[in-house]
């Protein structure tokens, strides 16, 4: 039996990790095939990061989803972090359940729903204020930074309810002001969960098609609608070409964010 055991678990892990990587590595492979179908293998080549990086329809698609996601990650994390001490660190207030439900609401709304009502929010404001006057970078950003909120303060709220609160008691006690109890103190010890929130809501960004395609208008592409679009007509070499360029990016930095983890509990 304790022979068998190891043999089950290891058959387990195997499958699970070829389910989860197969894929990958098979769109990592054929981005290197000459041939210009994309699942027929016809010789090694780089030909398709070379055609990738001269394609300027994909370069301004790439640039616009890089900015959209780092601005929508940067402010998903301040407002996340913002609520999640709200609702951890200053017991009950009035408001405090709507706020909650409201936060967490897009952990569970269907992103079909959410990308209808942020379309009807700015196009009421459009016609009540003449804002936004073409929708792109702005509105999706705003999207995005609406709906990754939630990750955000789920991640952040989950590390301070874990977070021993002597320290910070002993700081006030002290006499530190709760504004610089949370500057010193708190947002030093909840800073690995605030990296992984950006992290993750960058991602969210980067990956996000339905909301976008919602919220975004003429001229406003972002990569994943670039690559719905060209996937309609068959996959091509170059988009899997494209497809490990975003798998490598999306590597490194959770690499870099391990890395730093790592660097800073040592």
């Amino acid at each position: 039996m304790s022979r068998r055991r190891p043999v089950f678990l290891l058959s387990v892990l195997a499958f699970g990790y070829a389910f989860l990587y197969v894929p990958l590595l098979s769109v990592i492979f054929y981005s290197f095939n000459d041939s210009r179908l994309a699942t027929v293998w016809g010789g090694f080549s780089t030909r398709w990061y070379g055609q990738l990086f001269s394609n300027e329809e994909v370069l301004q698609s790439a640039w616009l989803s890089l900015r959209i996601a780092v601005m929508s990650a940067t402010m998903a994390t301040i407002l996340g972090t913002m609520v999640a001490l709200a609702l951890t660190r200053f017991g009950r207030f009035r408001g405090r359940t709507v706020l909650s439900g409201m936060v967490t609401s897009p952990l569970v709304m269907p992103e079909v729903i959410t990308g209808l009502s942020l379309l009807l929010l700015f196009v009421s404001l459009q016609q009540l204020t003449g804002w936004p006057g073409q929708r792109g970078l702005s509105t999706i950003t705003i999207a995005h930074t609406t709906f990754s909120l939630a990750y955000v303060t789920v991640i952040v709220q989950s590390r301070l309810r874990a977070m021993d609160t002597t320290l910070e008691e002993a700081a006030m006690d002290l006499g530190g002001s709760p504004l610089r109890v949370v500057f010193d103190i708190t947002l030093p010890l909840i800073a690995p969960a605030m990296v992984a929130g950006w992290l993750l809501a960058f991602t969210l960004s980067l990956d996000d098609l339905v909301i976008a395609s919602f919220v975004s208008g003429p001229g406003g592409s972002t990569l994943p609608m670039l690559i719905f679009s060209k996937v309609k007509l068959g996959v091509t070499p170059d988009i899997n070409a494209l497809a490990t360029l975003i798998i490598v990016i999306v590597s490194a930095g959770v690499g870099l964010a391990w890395w730093f983890g790592r660097q800073r509990s040592t």
